[in-house]
């Protein structure tokens, strides 16, 4: 699945994007989060390595560029990344495997979430290896949007409803799709109803869930099993069975979410932000802990 000579054009790619509607993945809003919590637990190498791979636009921000995949995607020059921000999993079976679930819907291979995590970790372990050709702050930027995407339950969800795109229902009173729900509507209305319609609040509160209420919880968060430096197949099994439990569950086609919805979904959301800010630290914190200064490309 390794795409080489793909140049990471941020700044004219930006400015272009903006204009295009239908921005996917967590959402803006969702993506910052996860990256604010992991900069915030990145170790002295890992924190150096990042910045230098960053353009100055960034201004050392990691947060600042993880909705960049999302930006981009409809551009024709990165349309072959679409593939790469979900896993199609069958209809009702409420499980993922890797073998049988990550492909494009024309059959190739590795081509799903999952592999390009692990892609894209790999391109960023080759570090110091110039010939190998790969474009590290490309790099860098979508493993860290799409270790968010793969803790958004619905970018593992069902084949037949792409991942709750076609079940169509209200958020309150606005018409959208279940897949939107998750996406952007649910961290929407918490922002507004709960933290001032300021993103930083959230965050904060967030960050001391991690420290107090699952402080328990971090290290199995955070760690692979064989000493891996990434494994995304559990964060997308974590993922199908929430989207069986809580997404798809009272949300059939025509039905209007409301109070019951928002309330009992919101914890199931704020704690998978808090999962996947811990685990890209975590990765990036292996991926970086044995190597020398990086300069900026």
């Amino acid at each position: 699945m390794v795409r080489v000579g793909q140049f990471l054009l941020i700044g004219r790619a930006i400015v272009v994007l903006q204009l295009i509607p239908g921005i996917l993945g967590w959402g803006k809003e969702g993506h910052y989060a996860t990256c604010k919590i992991a900069e915030g637990l990145l170790s002295e190498d890992a924190l150096d390595a990042v910045k230098g791979y960053l353009p100055d636009s960034a201004e050392s921000d990691l947060a600042a560029l993880c909705s960049w995949p999302d930006e981009i995607r409809h551009d024709f020059h990165w349309h072959w990344t679409g593939p790469l921000h979900y896993v199609d999993t069958p209809d009702f079976r409420c499980n993922y495997d890797y073998c049988r679930d990550c492909h494009d819907s024309y059959g190739h291979k590795d081509r799903c979430v999952t592999g390009a995590i692990n892609n894209y970790t790999m391109q960023l372990l080759s570090a110091g290896h110039a010939a190998m050709g790969y474009n590290l702050t490309e790099a860098l930027l979508f493993l860290s949007h799409f270790i968010g995407d793969v803790h958004q339950p619905l970018h593992v969800g069902f084949t037949g409803d792409a991942g709750g795109n076609t079940v169509v229902v209200r958020w309150y009173r606005r018409k959208t799709n279940l897949h939107h729900v998750w996406d952007n509507m649910i961290i929407e209305s918490a922002l507004k109803t709960f933290y001032s319609s300021n993103l930083s609040n959230m965050i904060q509160t967030i960050q001391k869930k991690i420290s107090d209420s699952w402080s328990n919880d971090i290290s199995s968060w955070a760690n692979c099993s064989s000493n891996d430096t990434v494994c995304p197949d559990p964060y997308a099994s974590e993922s199908i069975h929430l989207a069986c439990k809580f997404a798809y569950r009272n949300a059939t086609p025509g039905t209007t979410l409301g109070d019951d919805y928002f309330l009992s979904r919101l914890p199931v959301v704020e704690k998978r932000l808090a999962q996947g800010g811990v685990r890209l630290a975590a990765t990036l914190n292996r991926i970086f802990s044995s190597q020398p200064s990086i300069a900026q490309e």
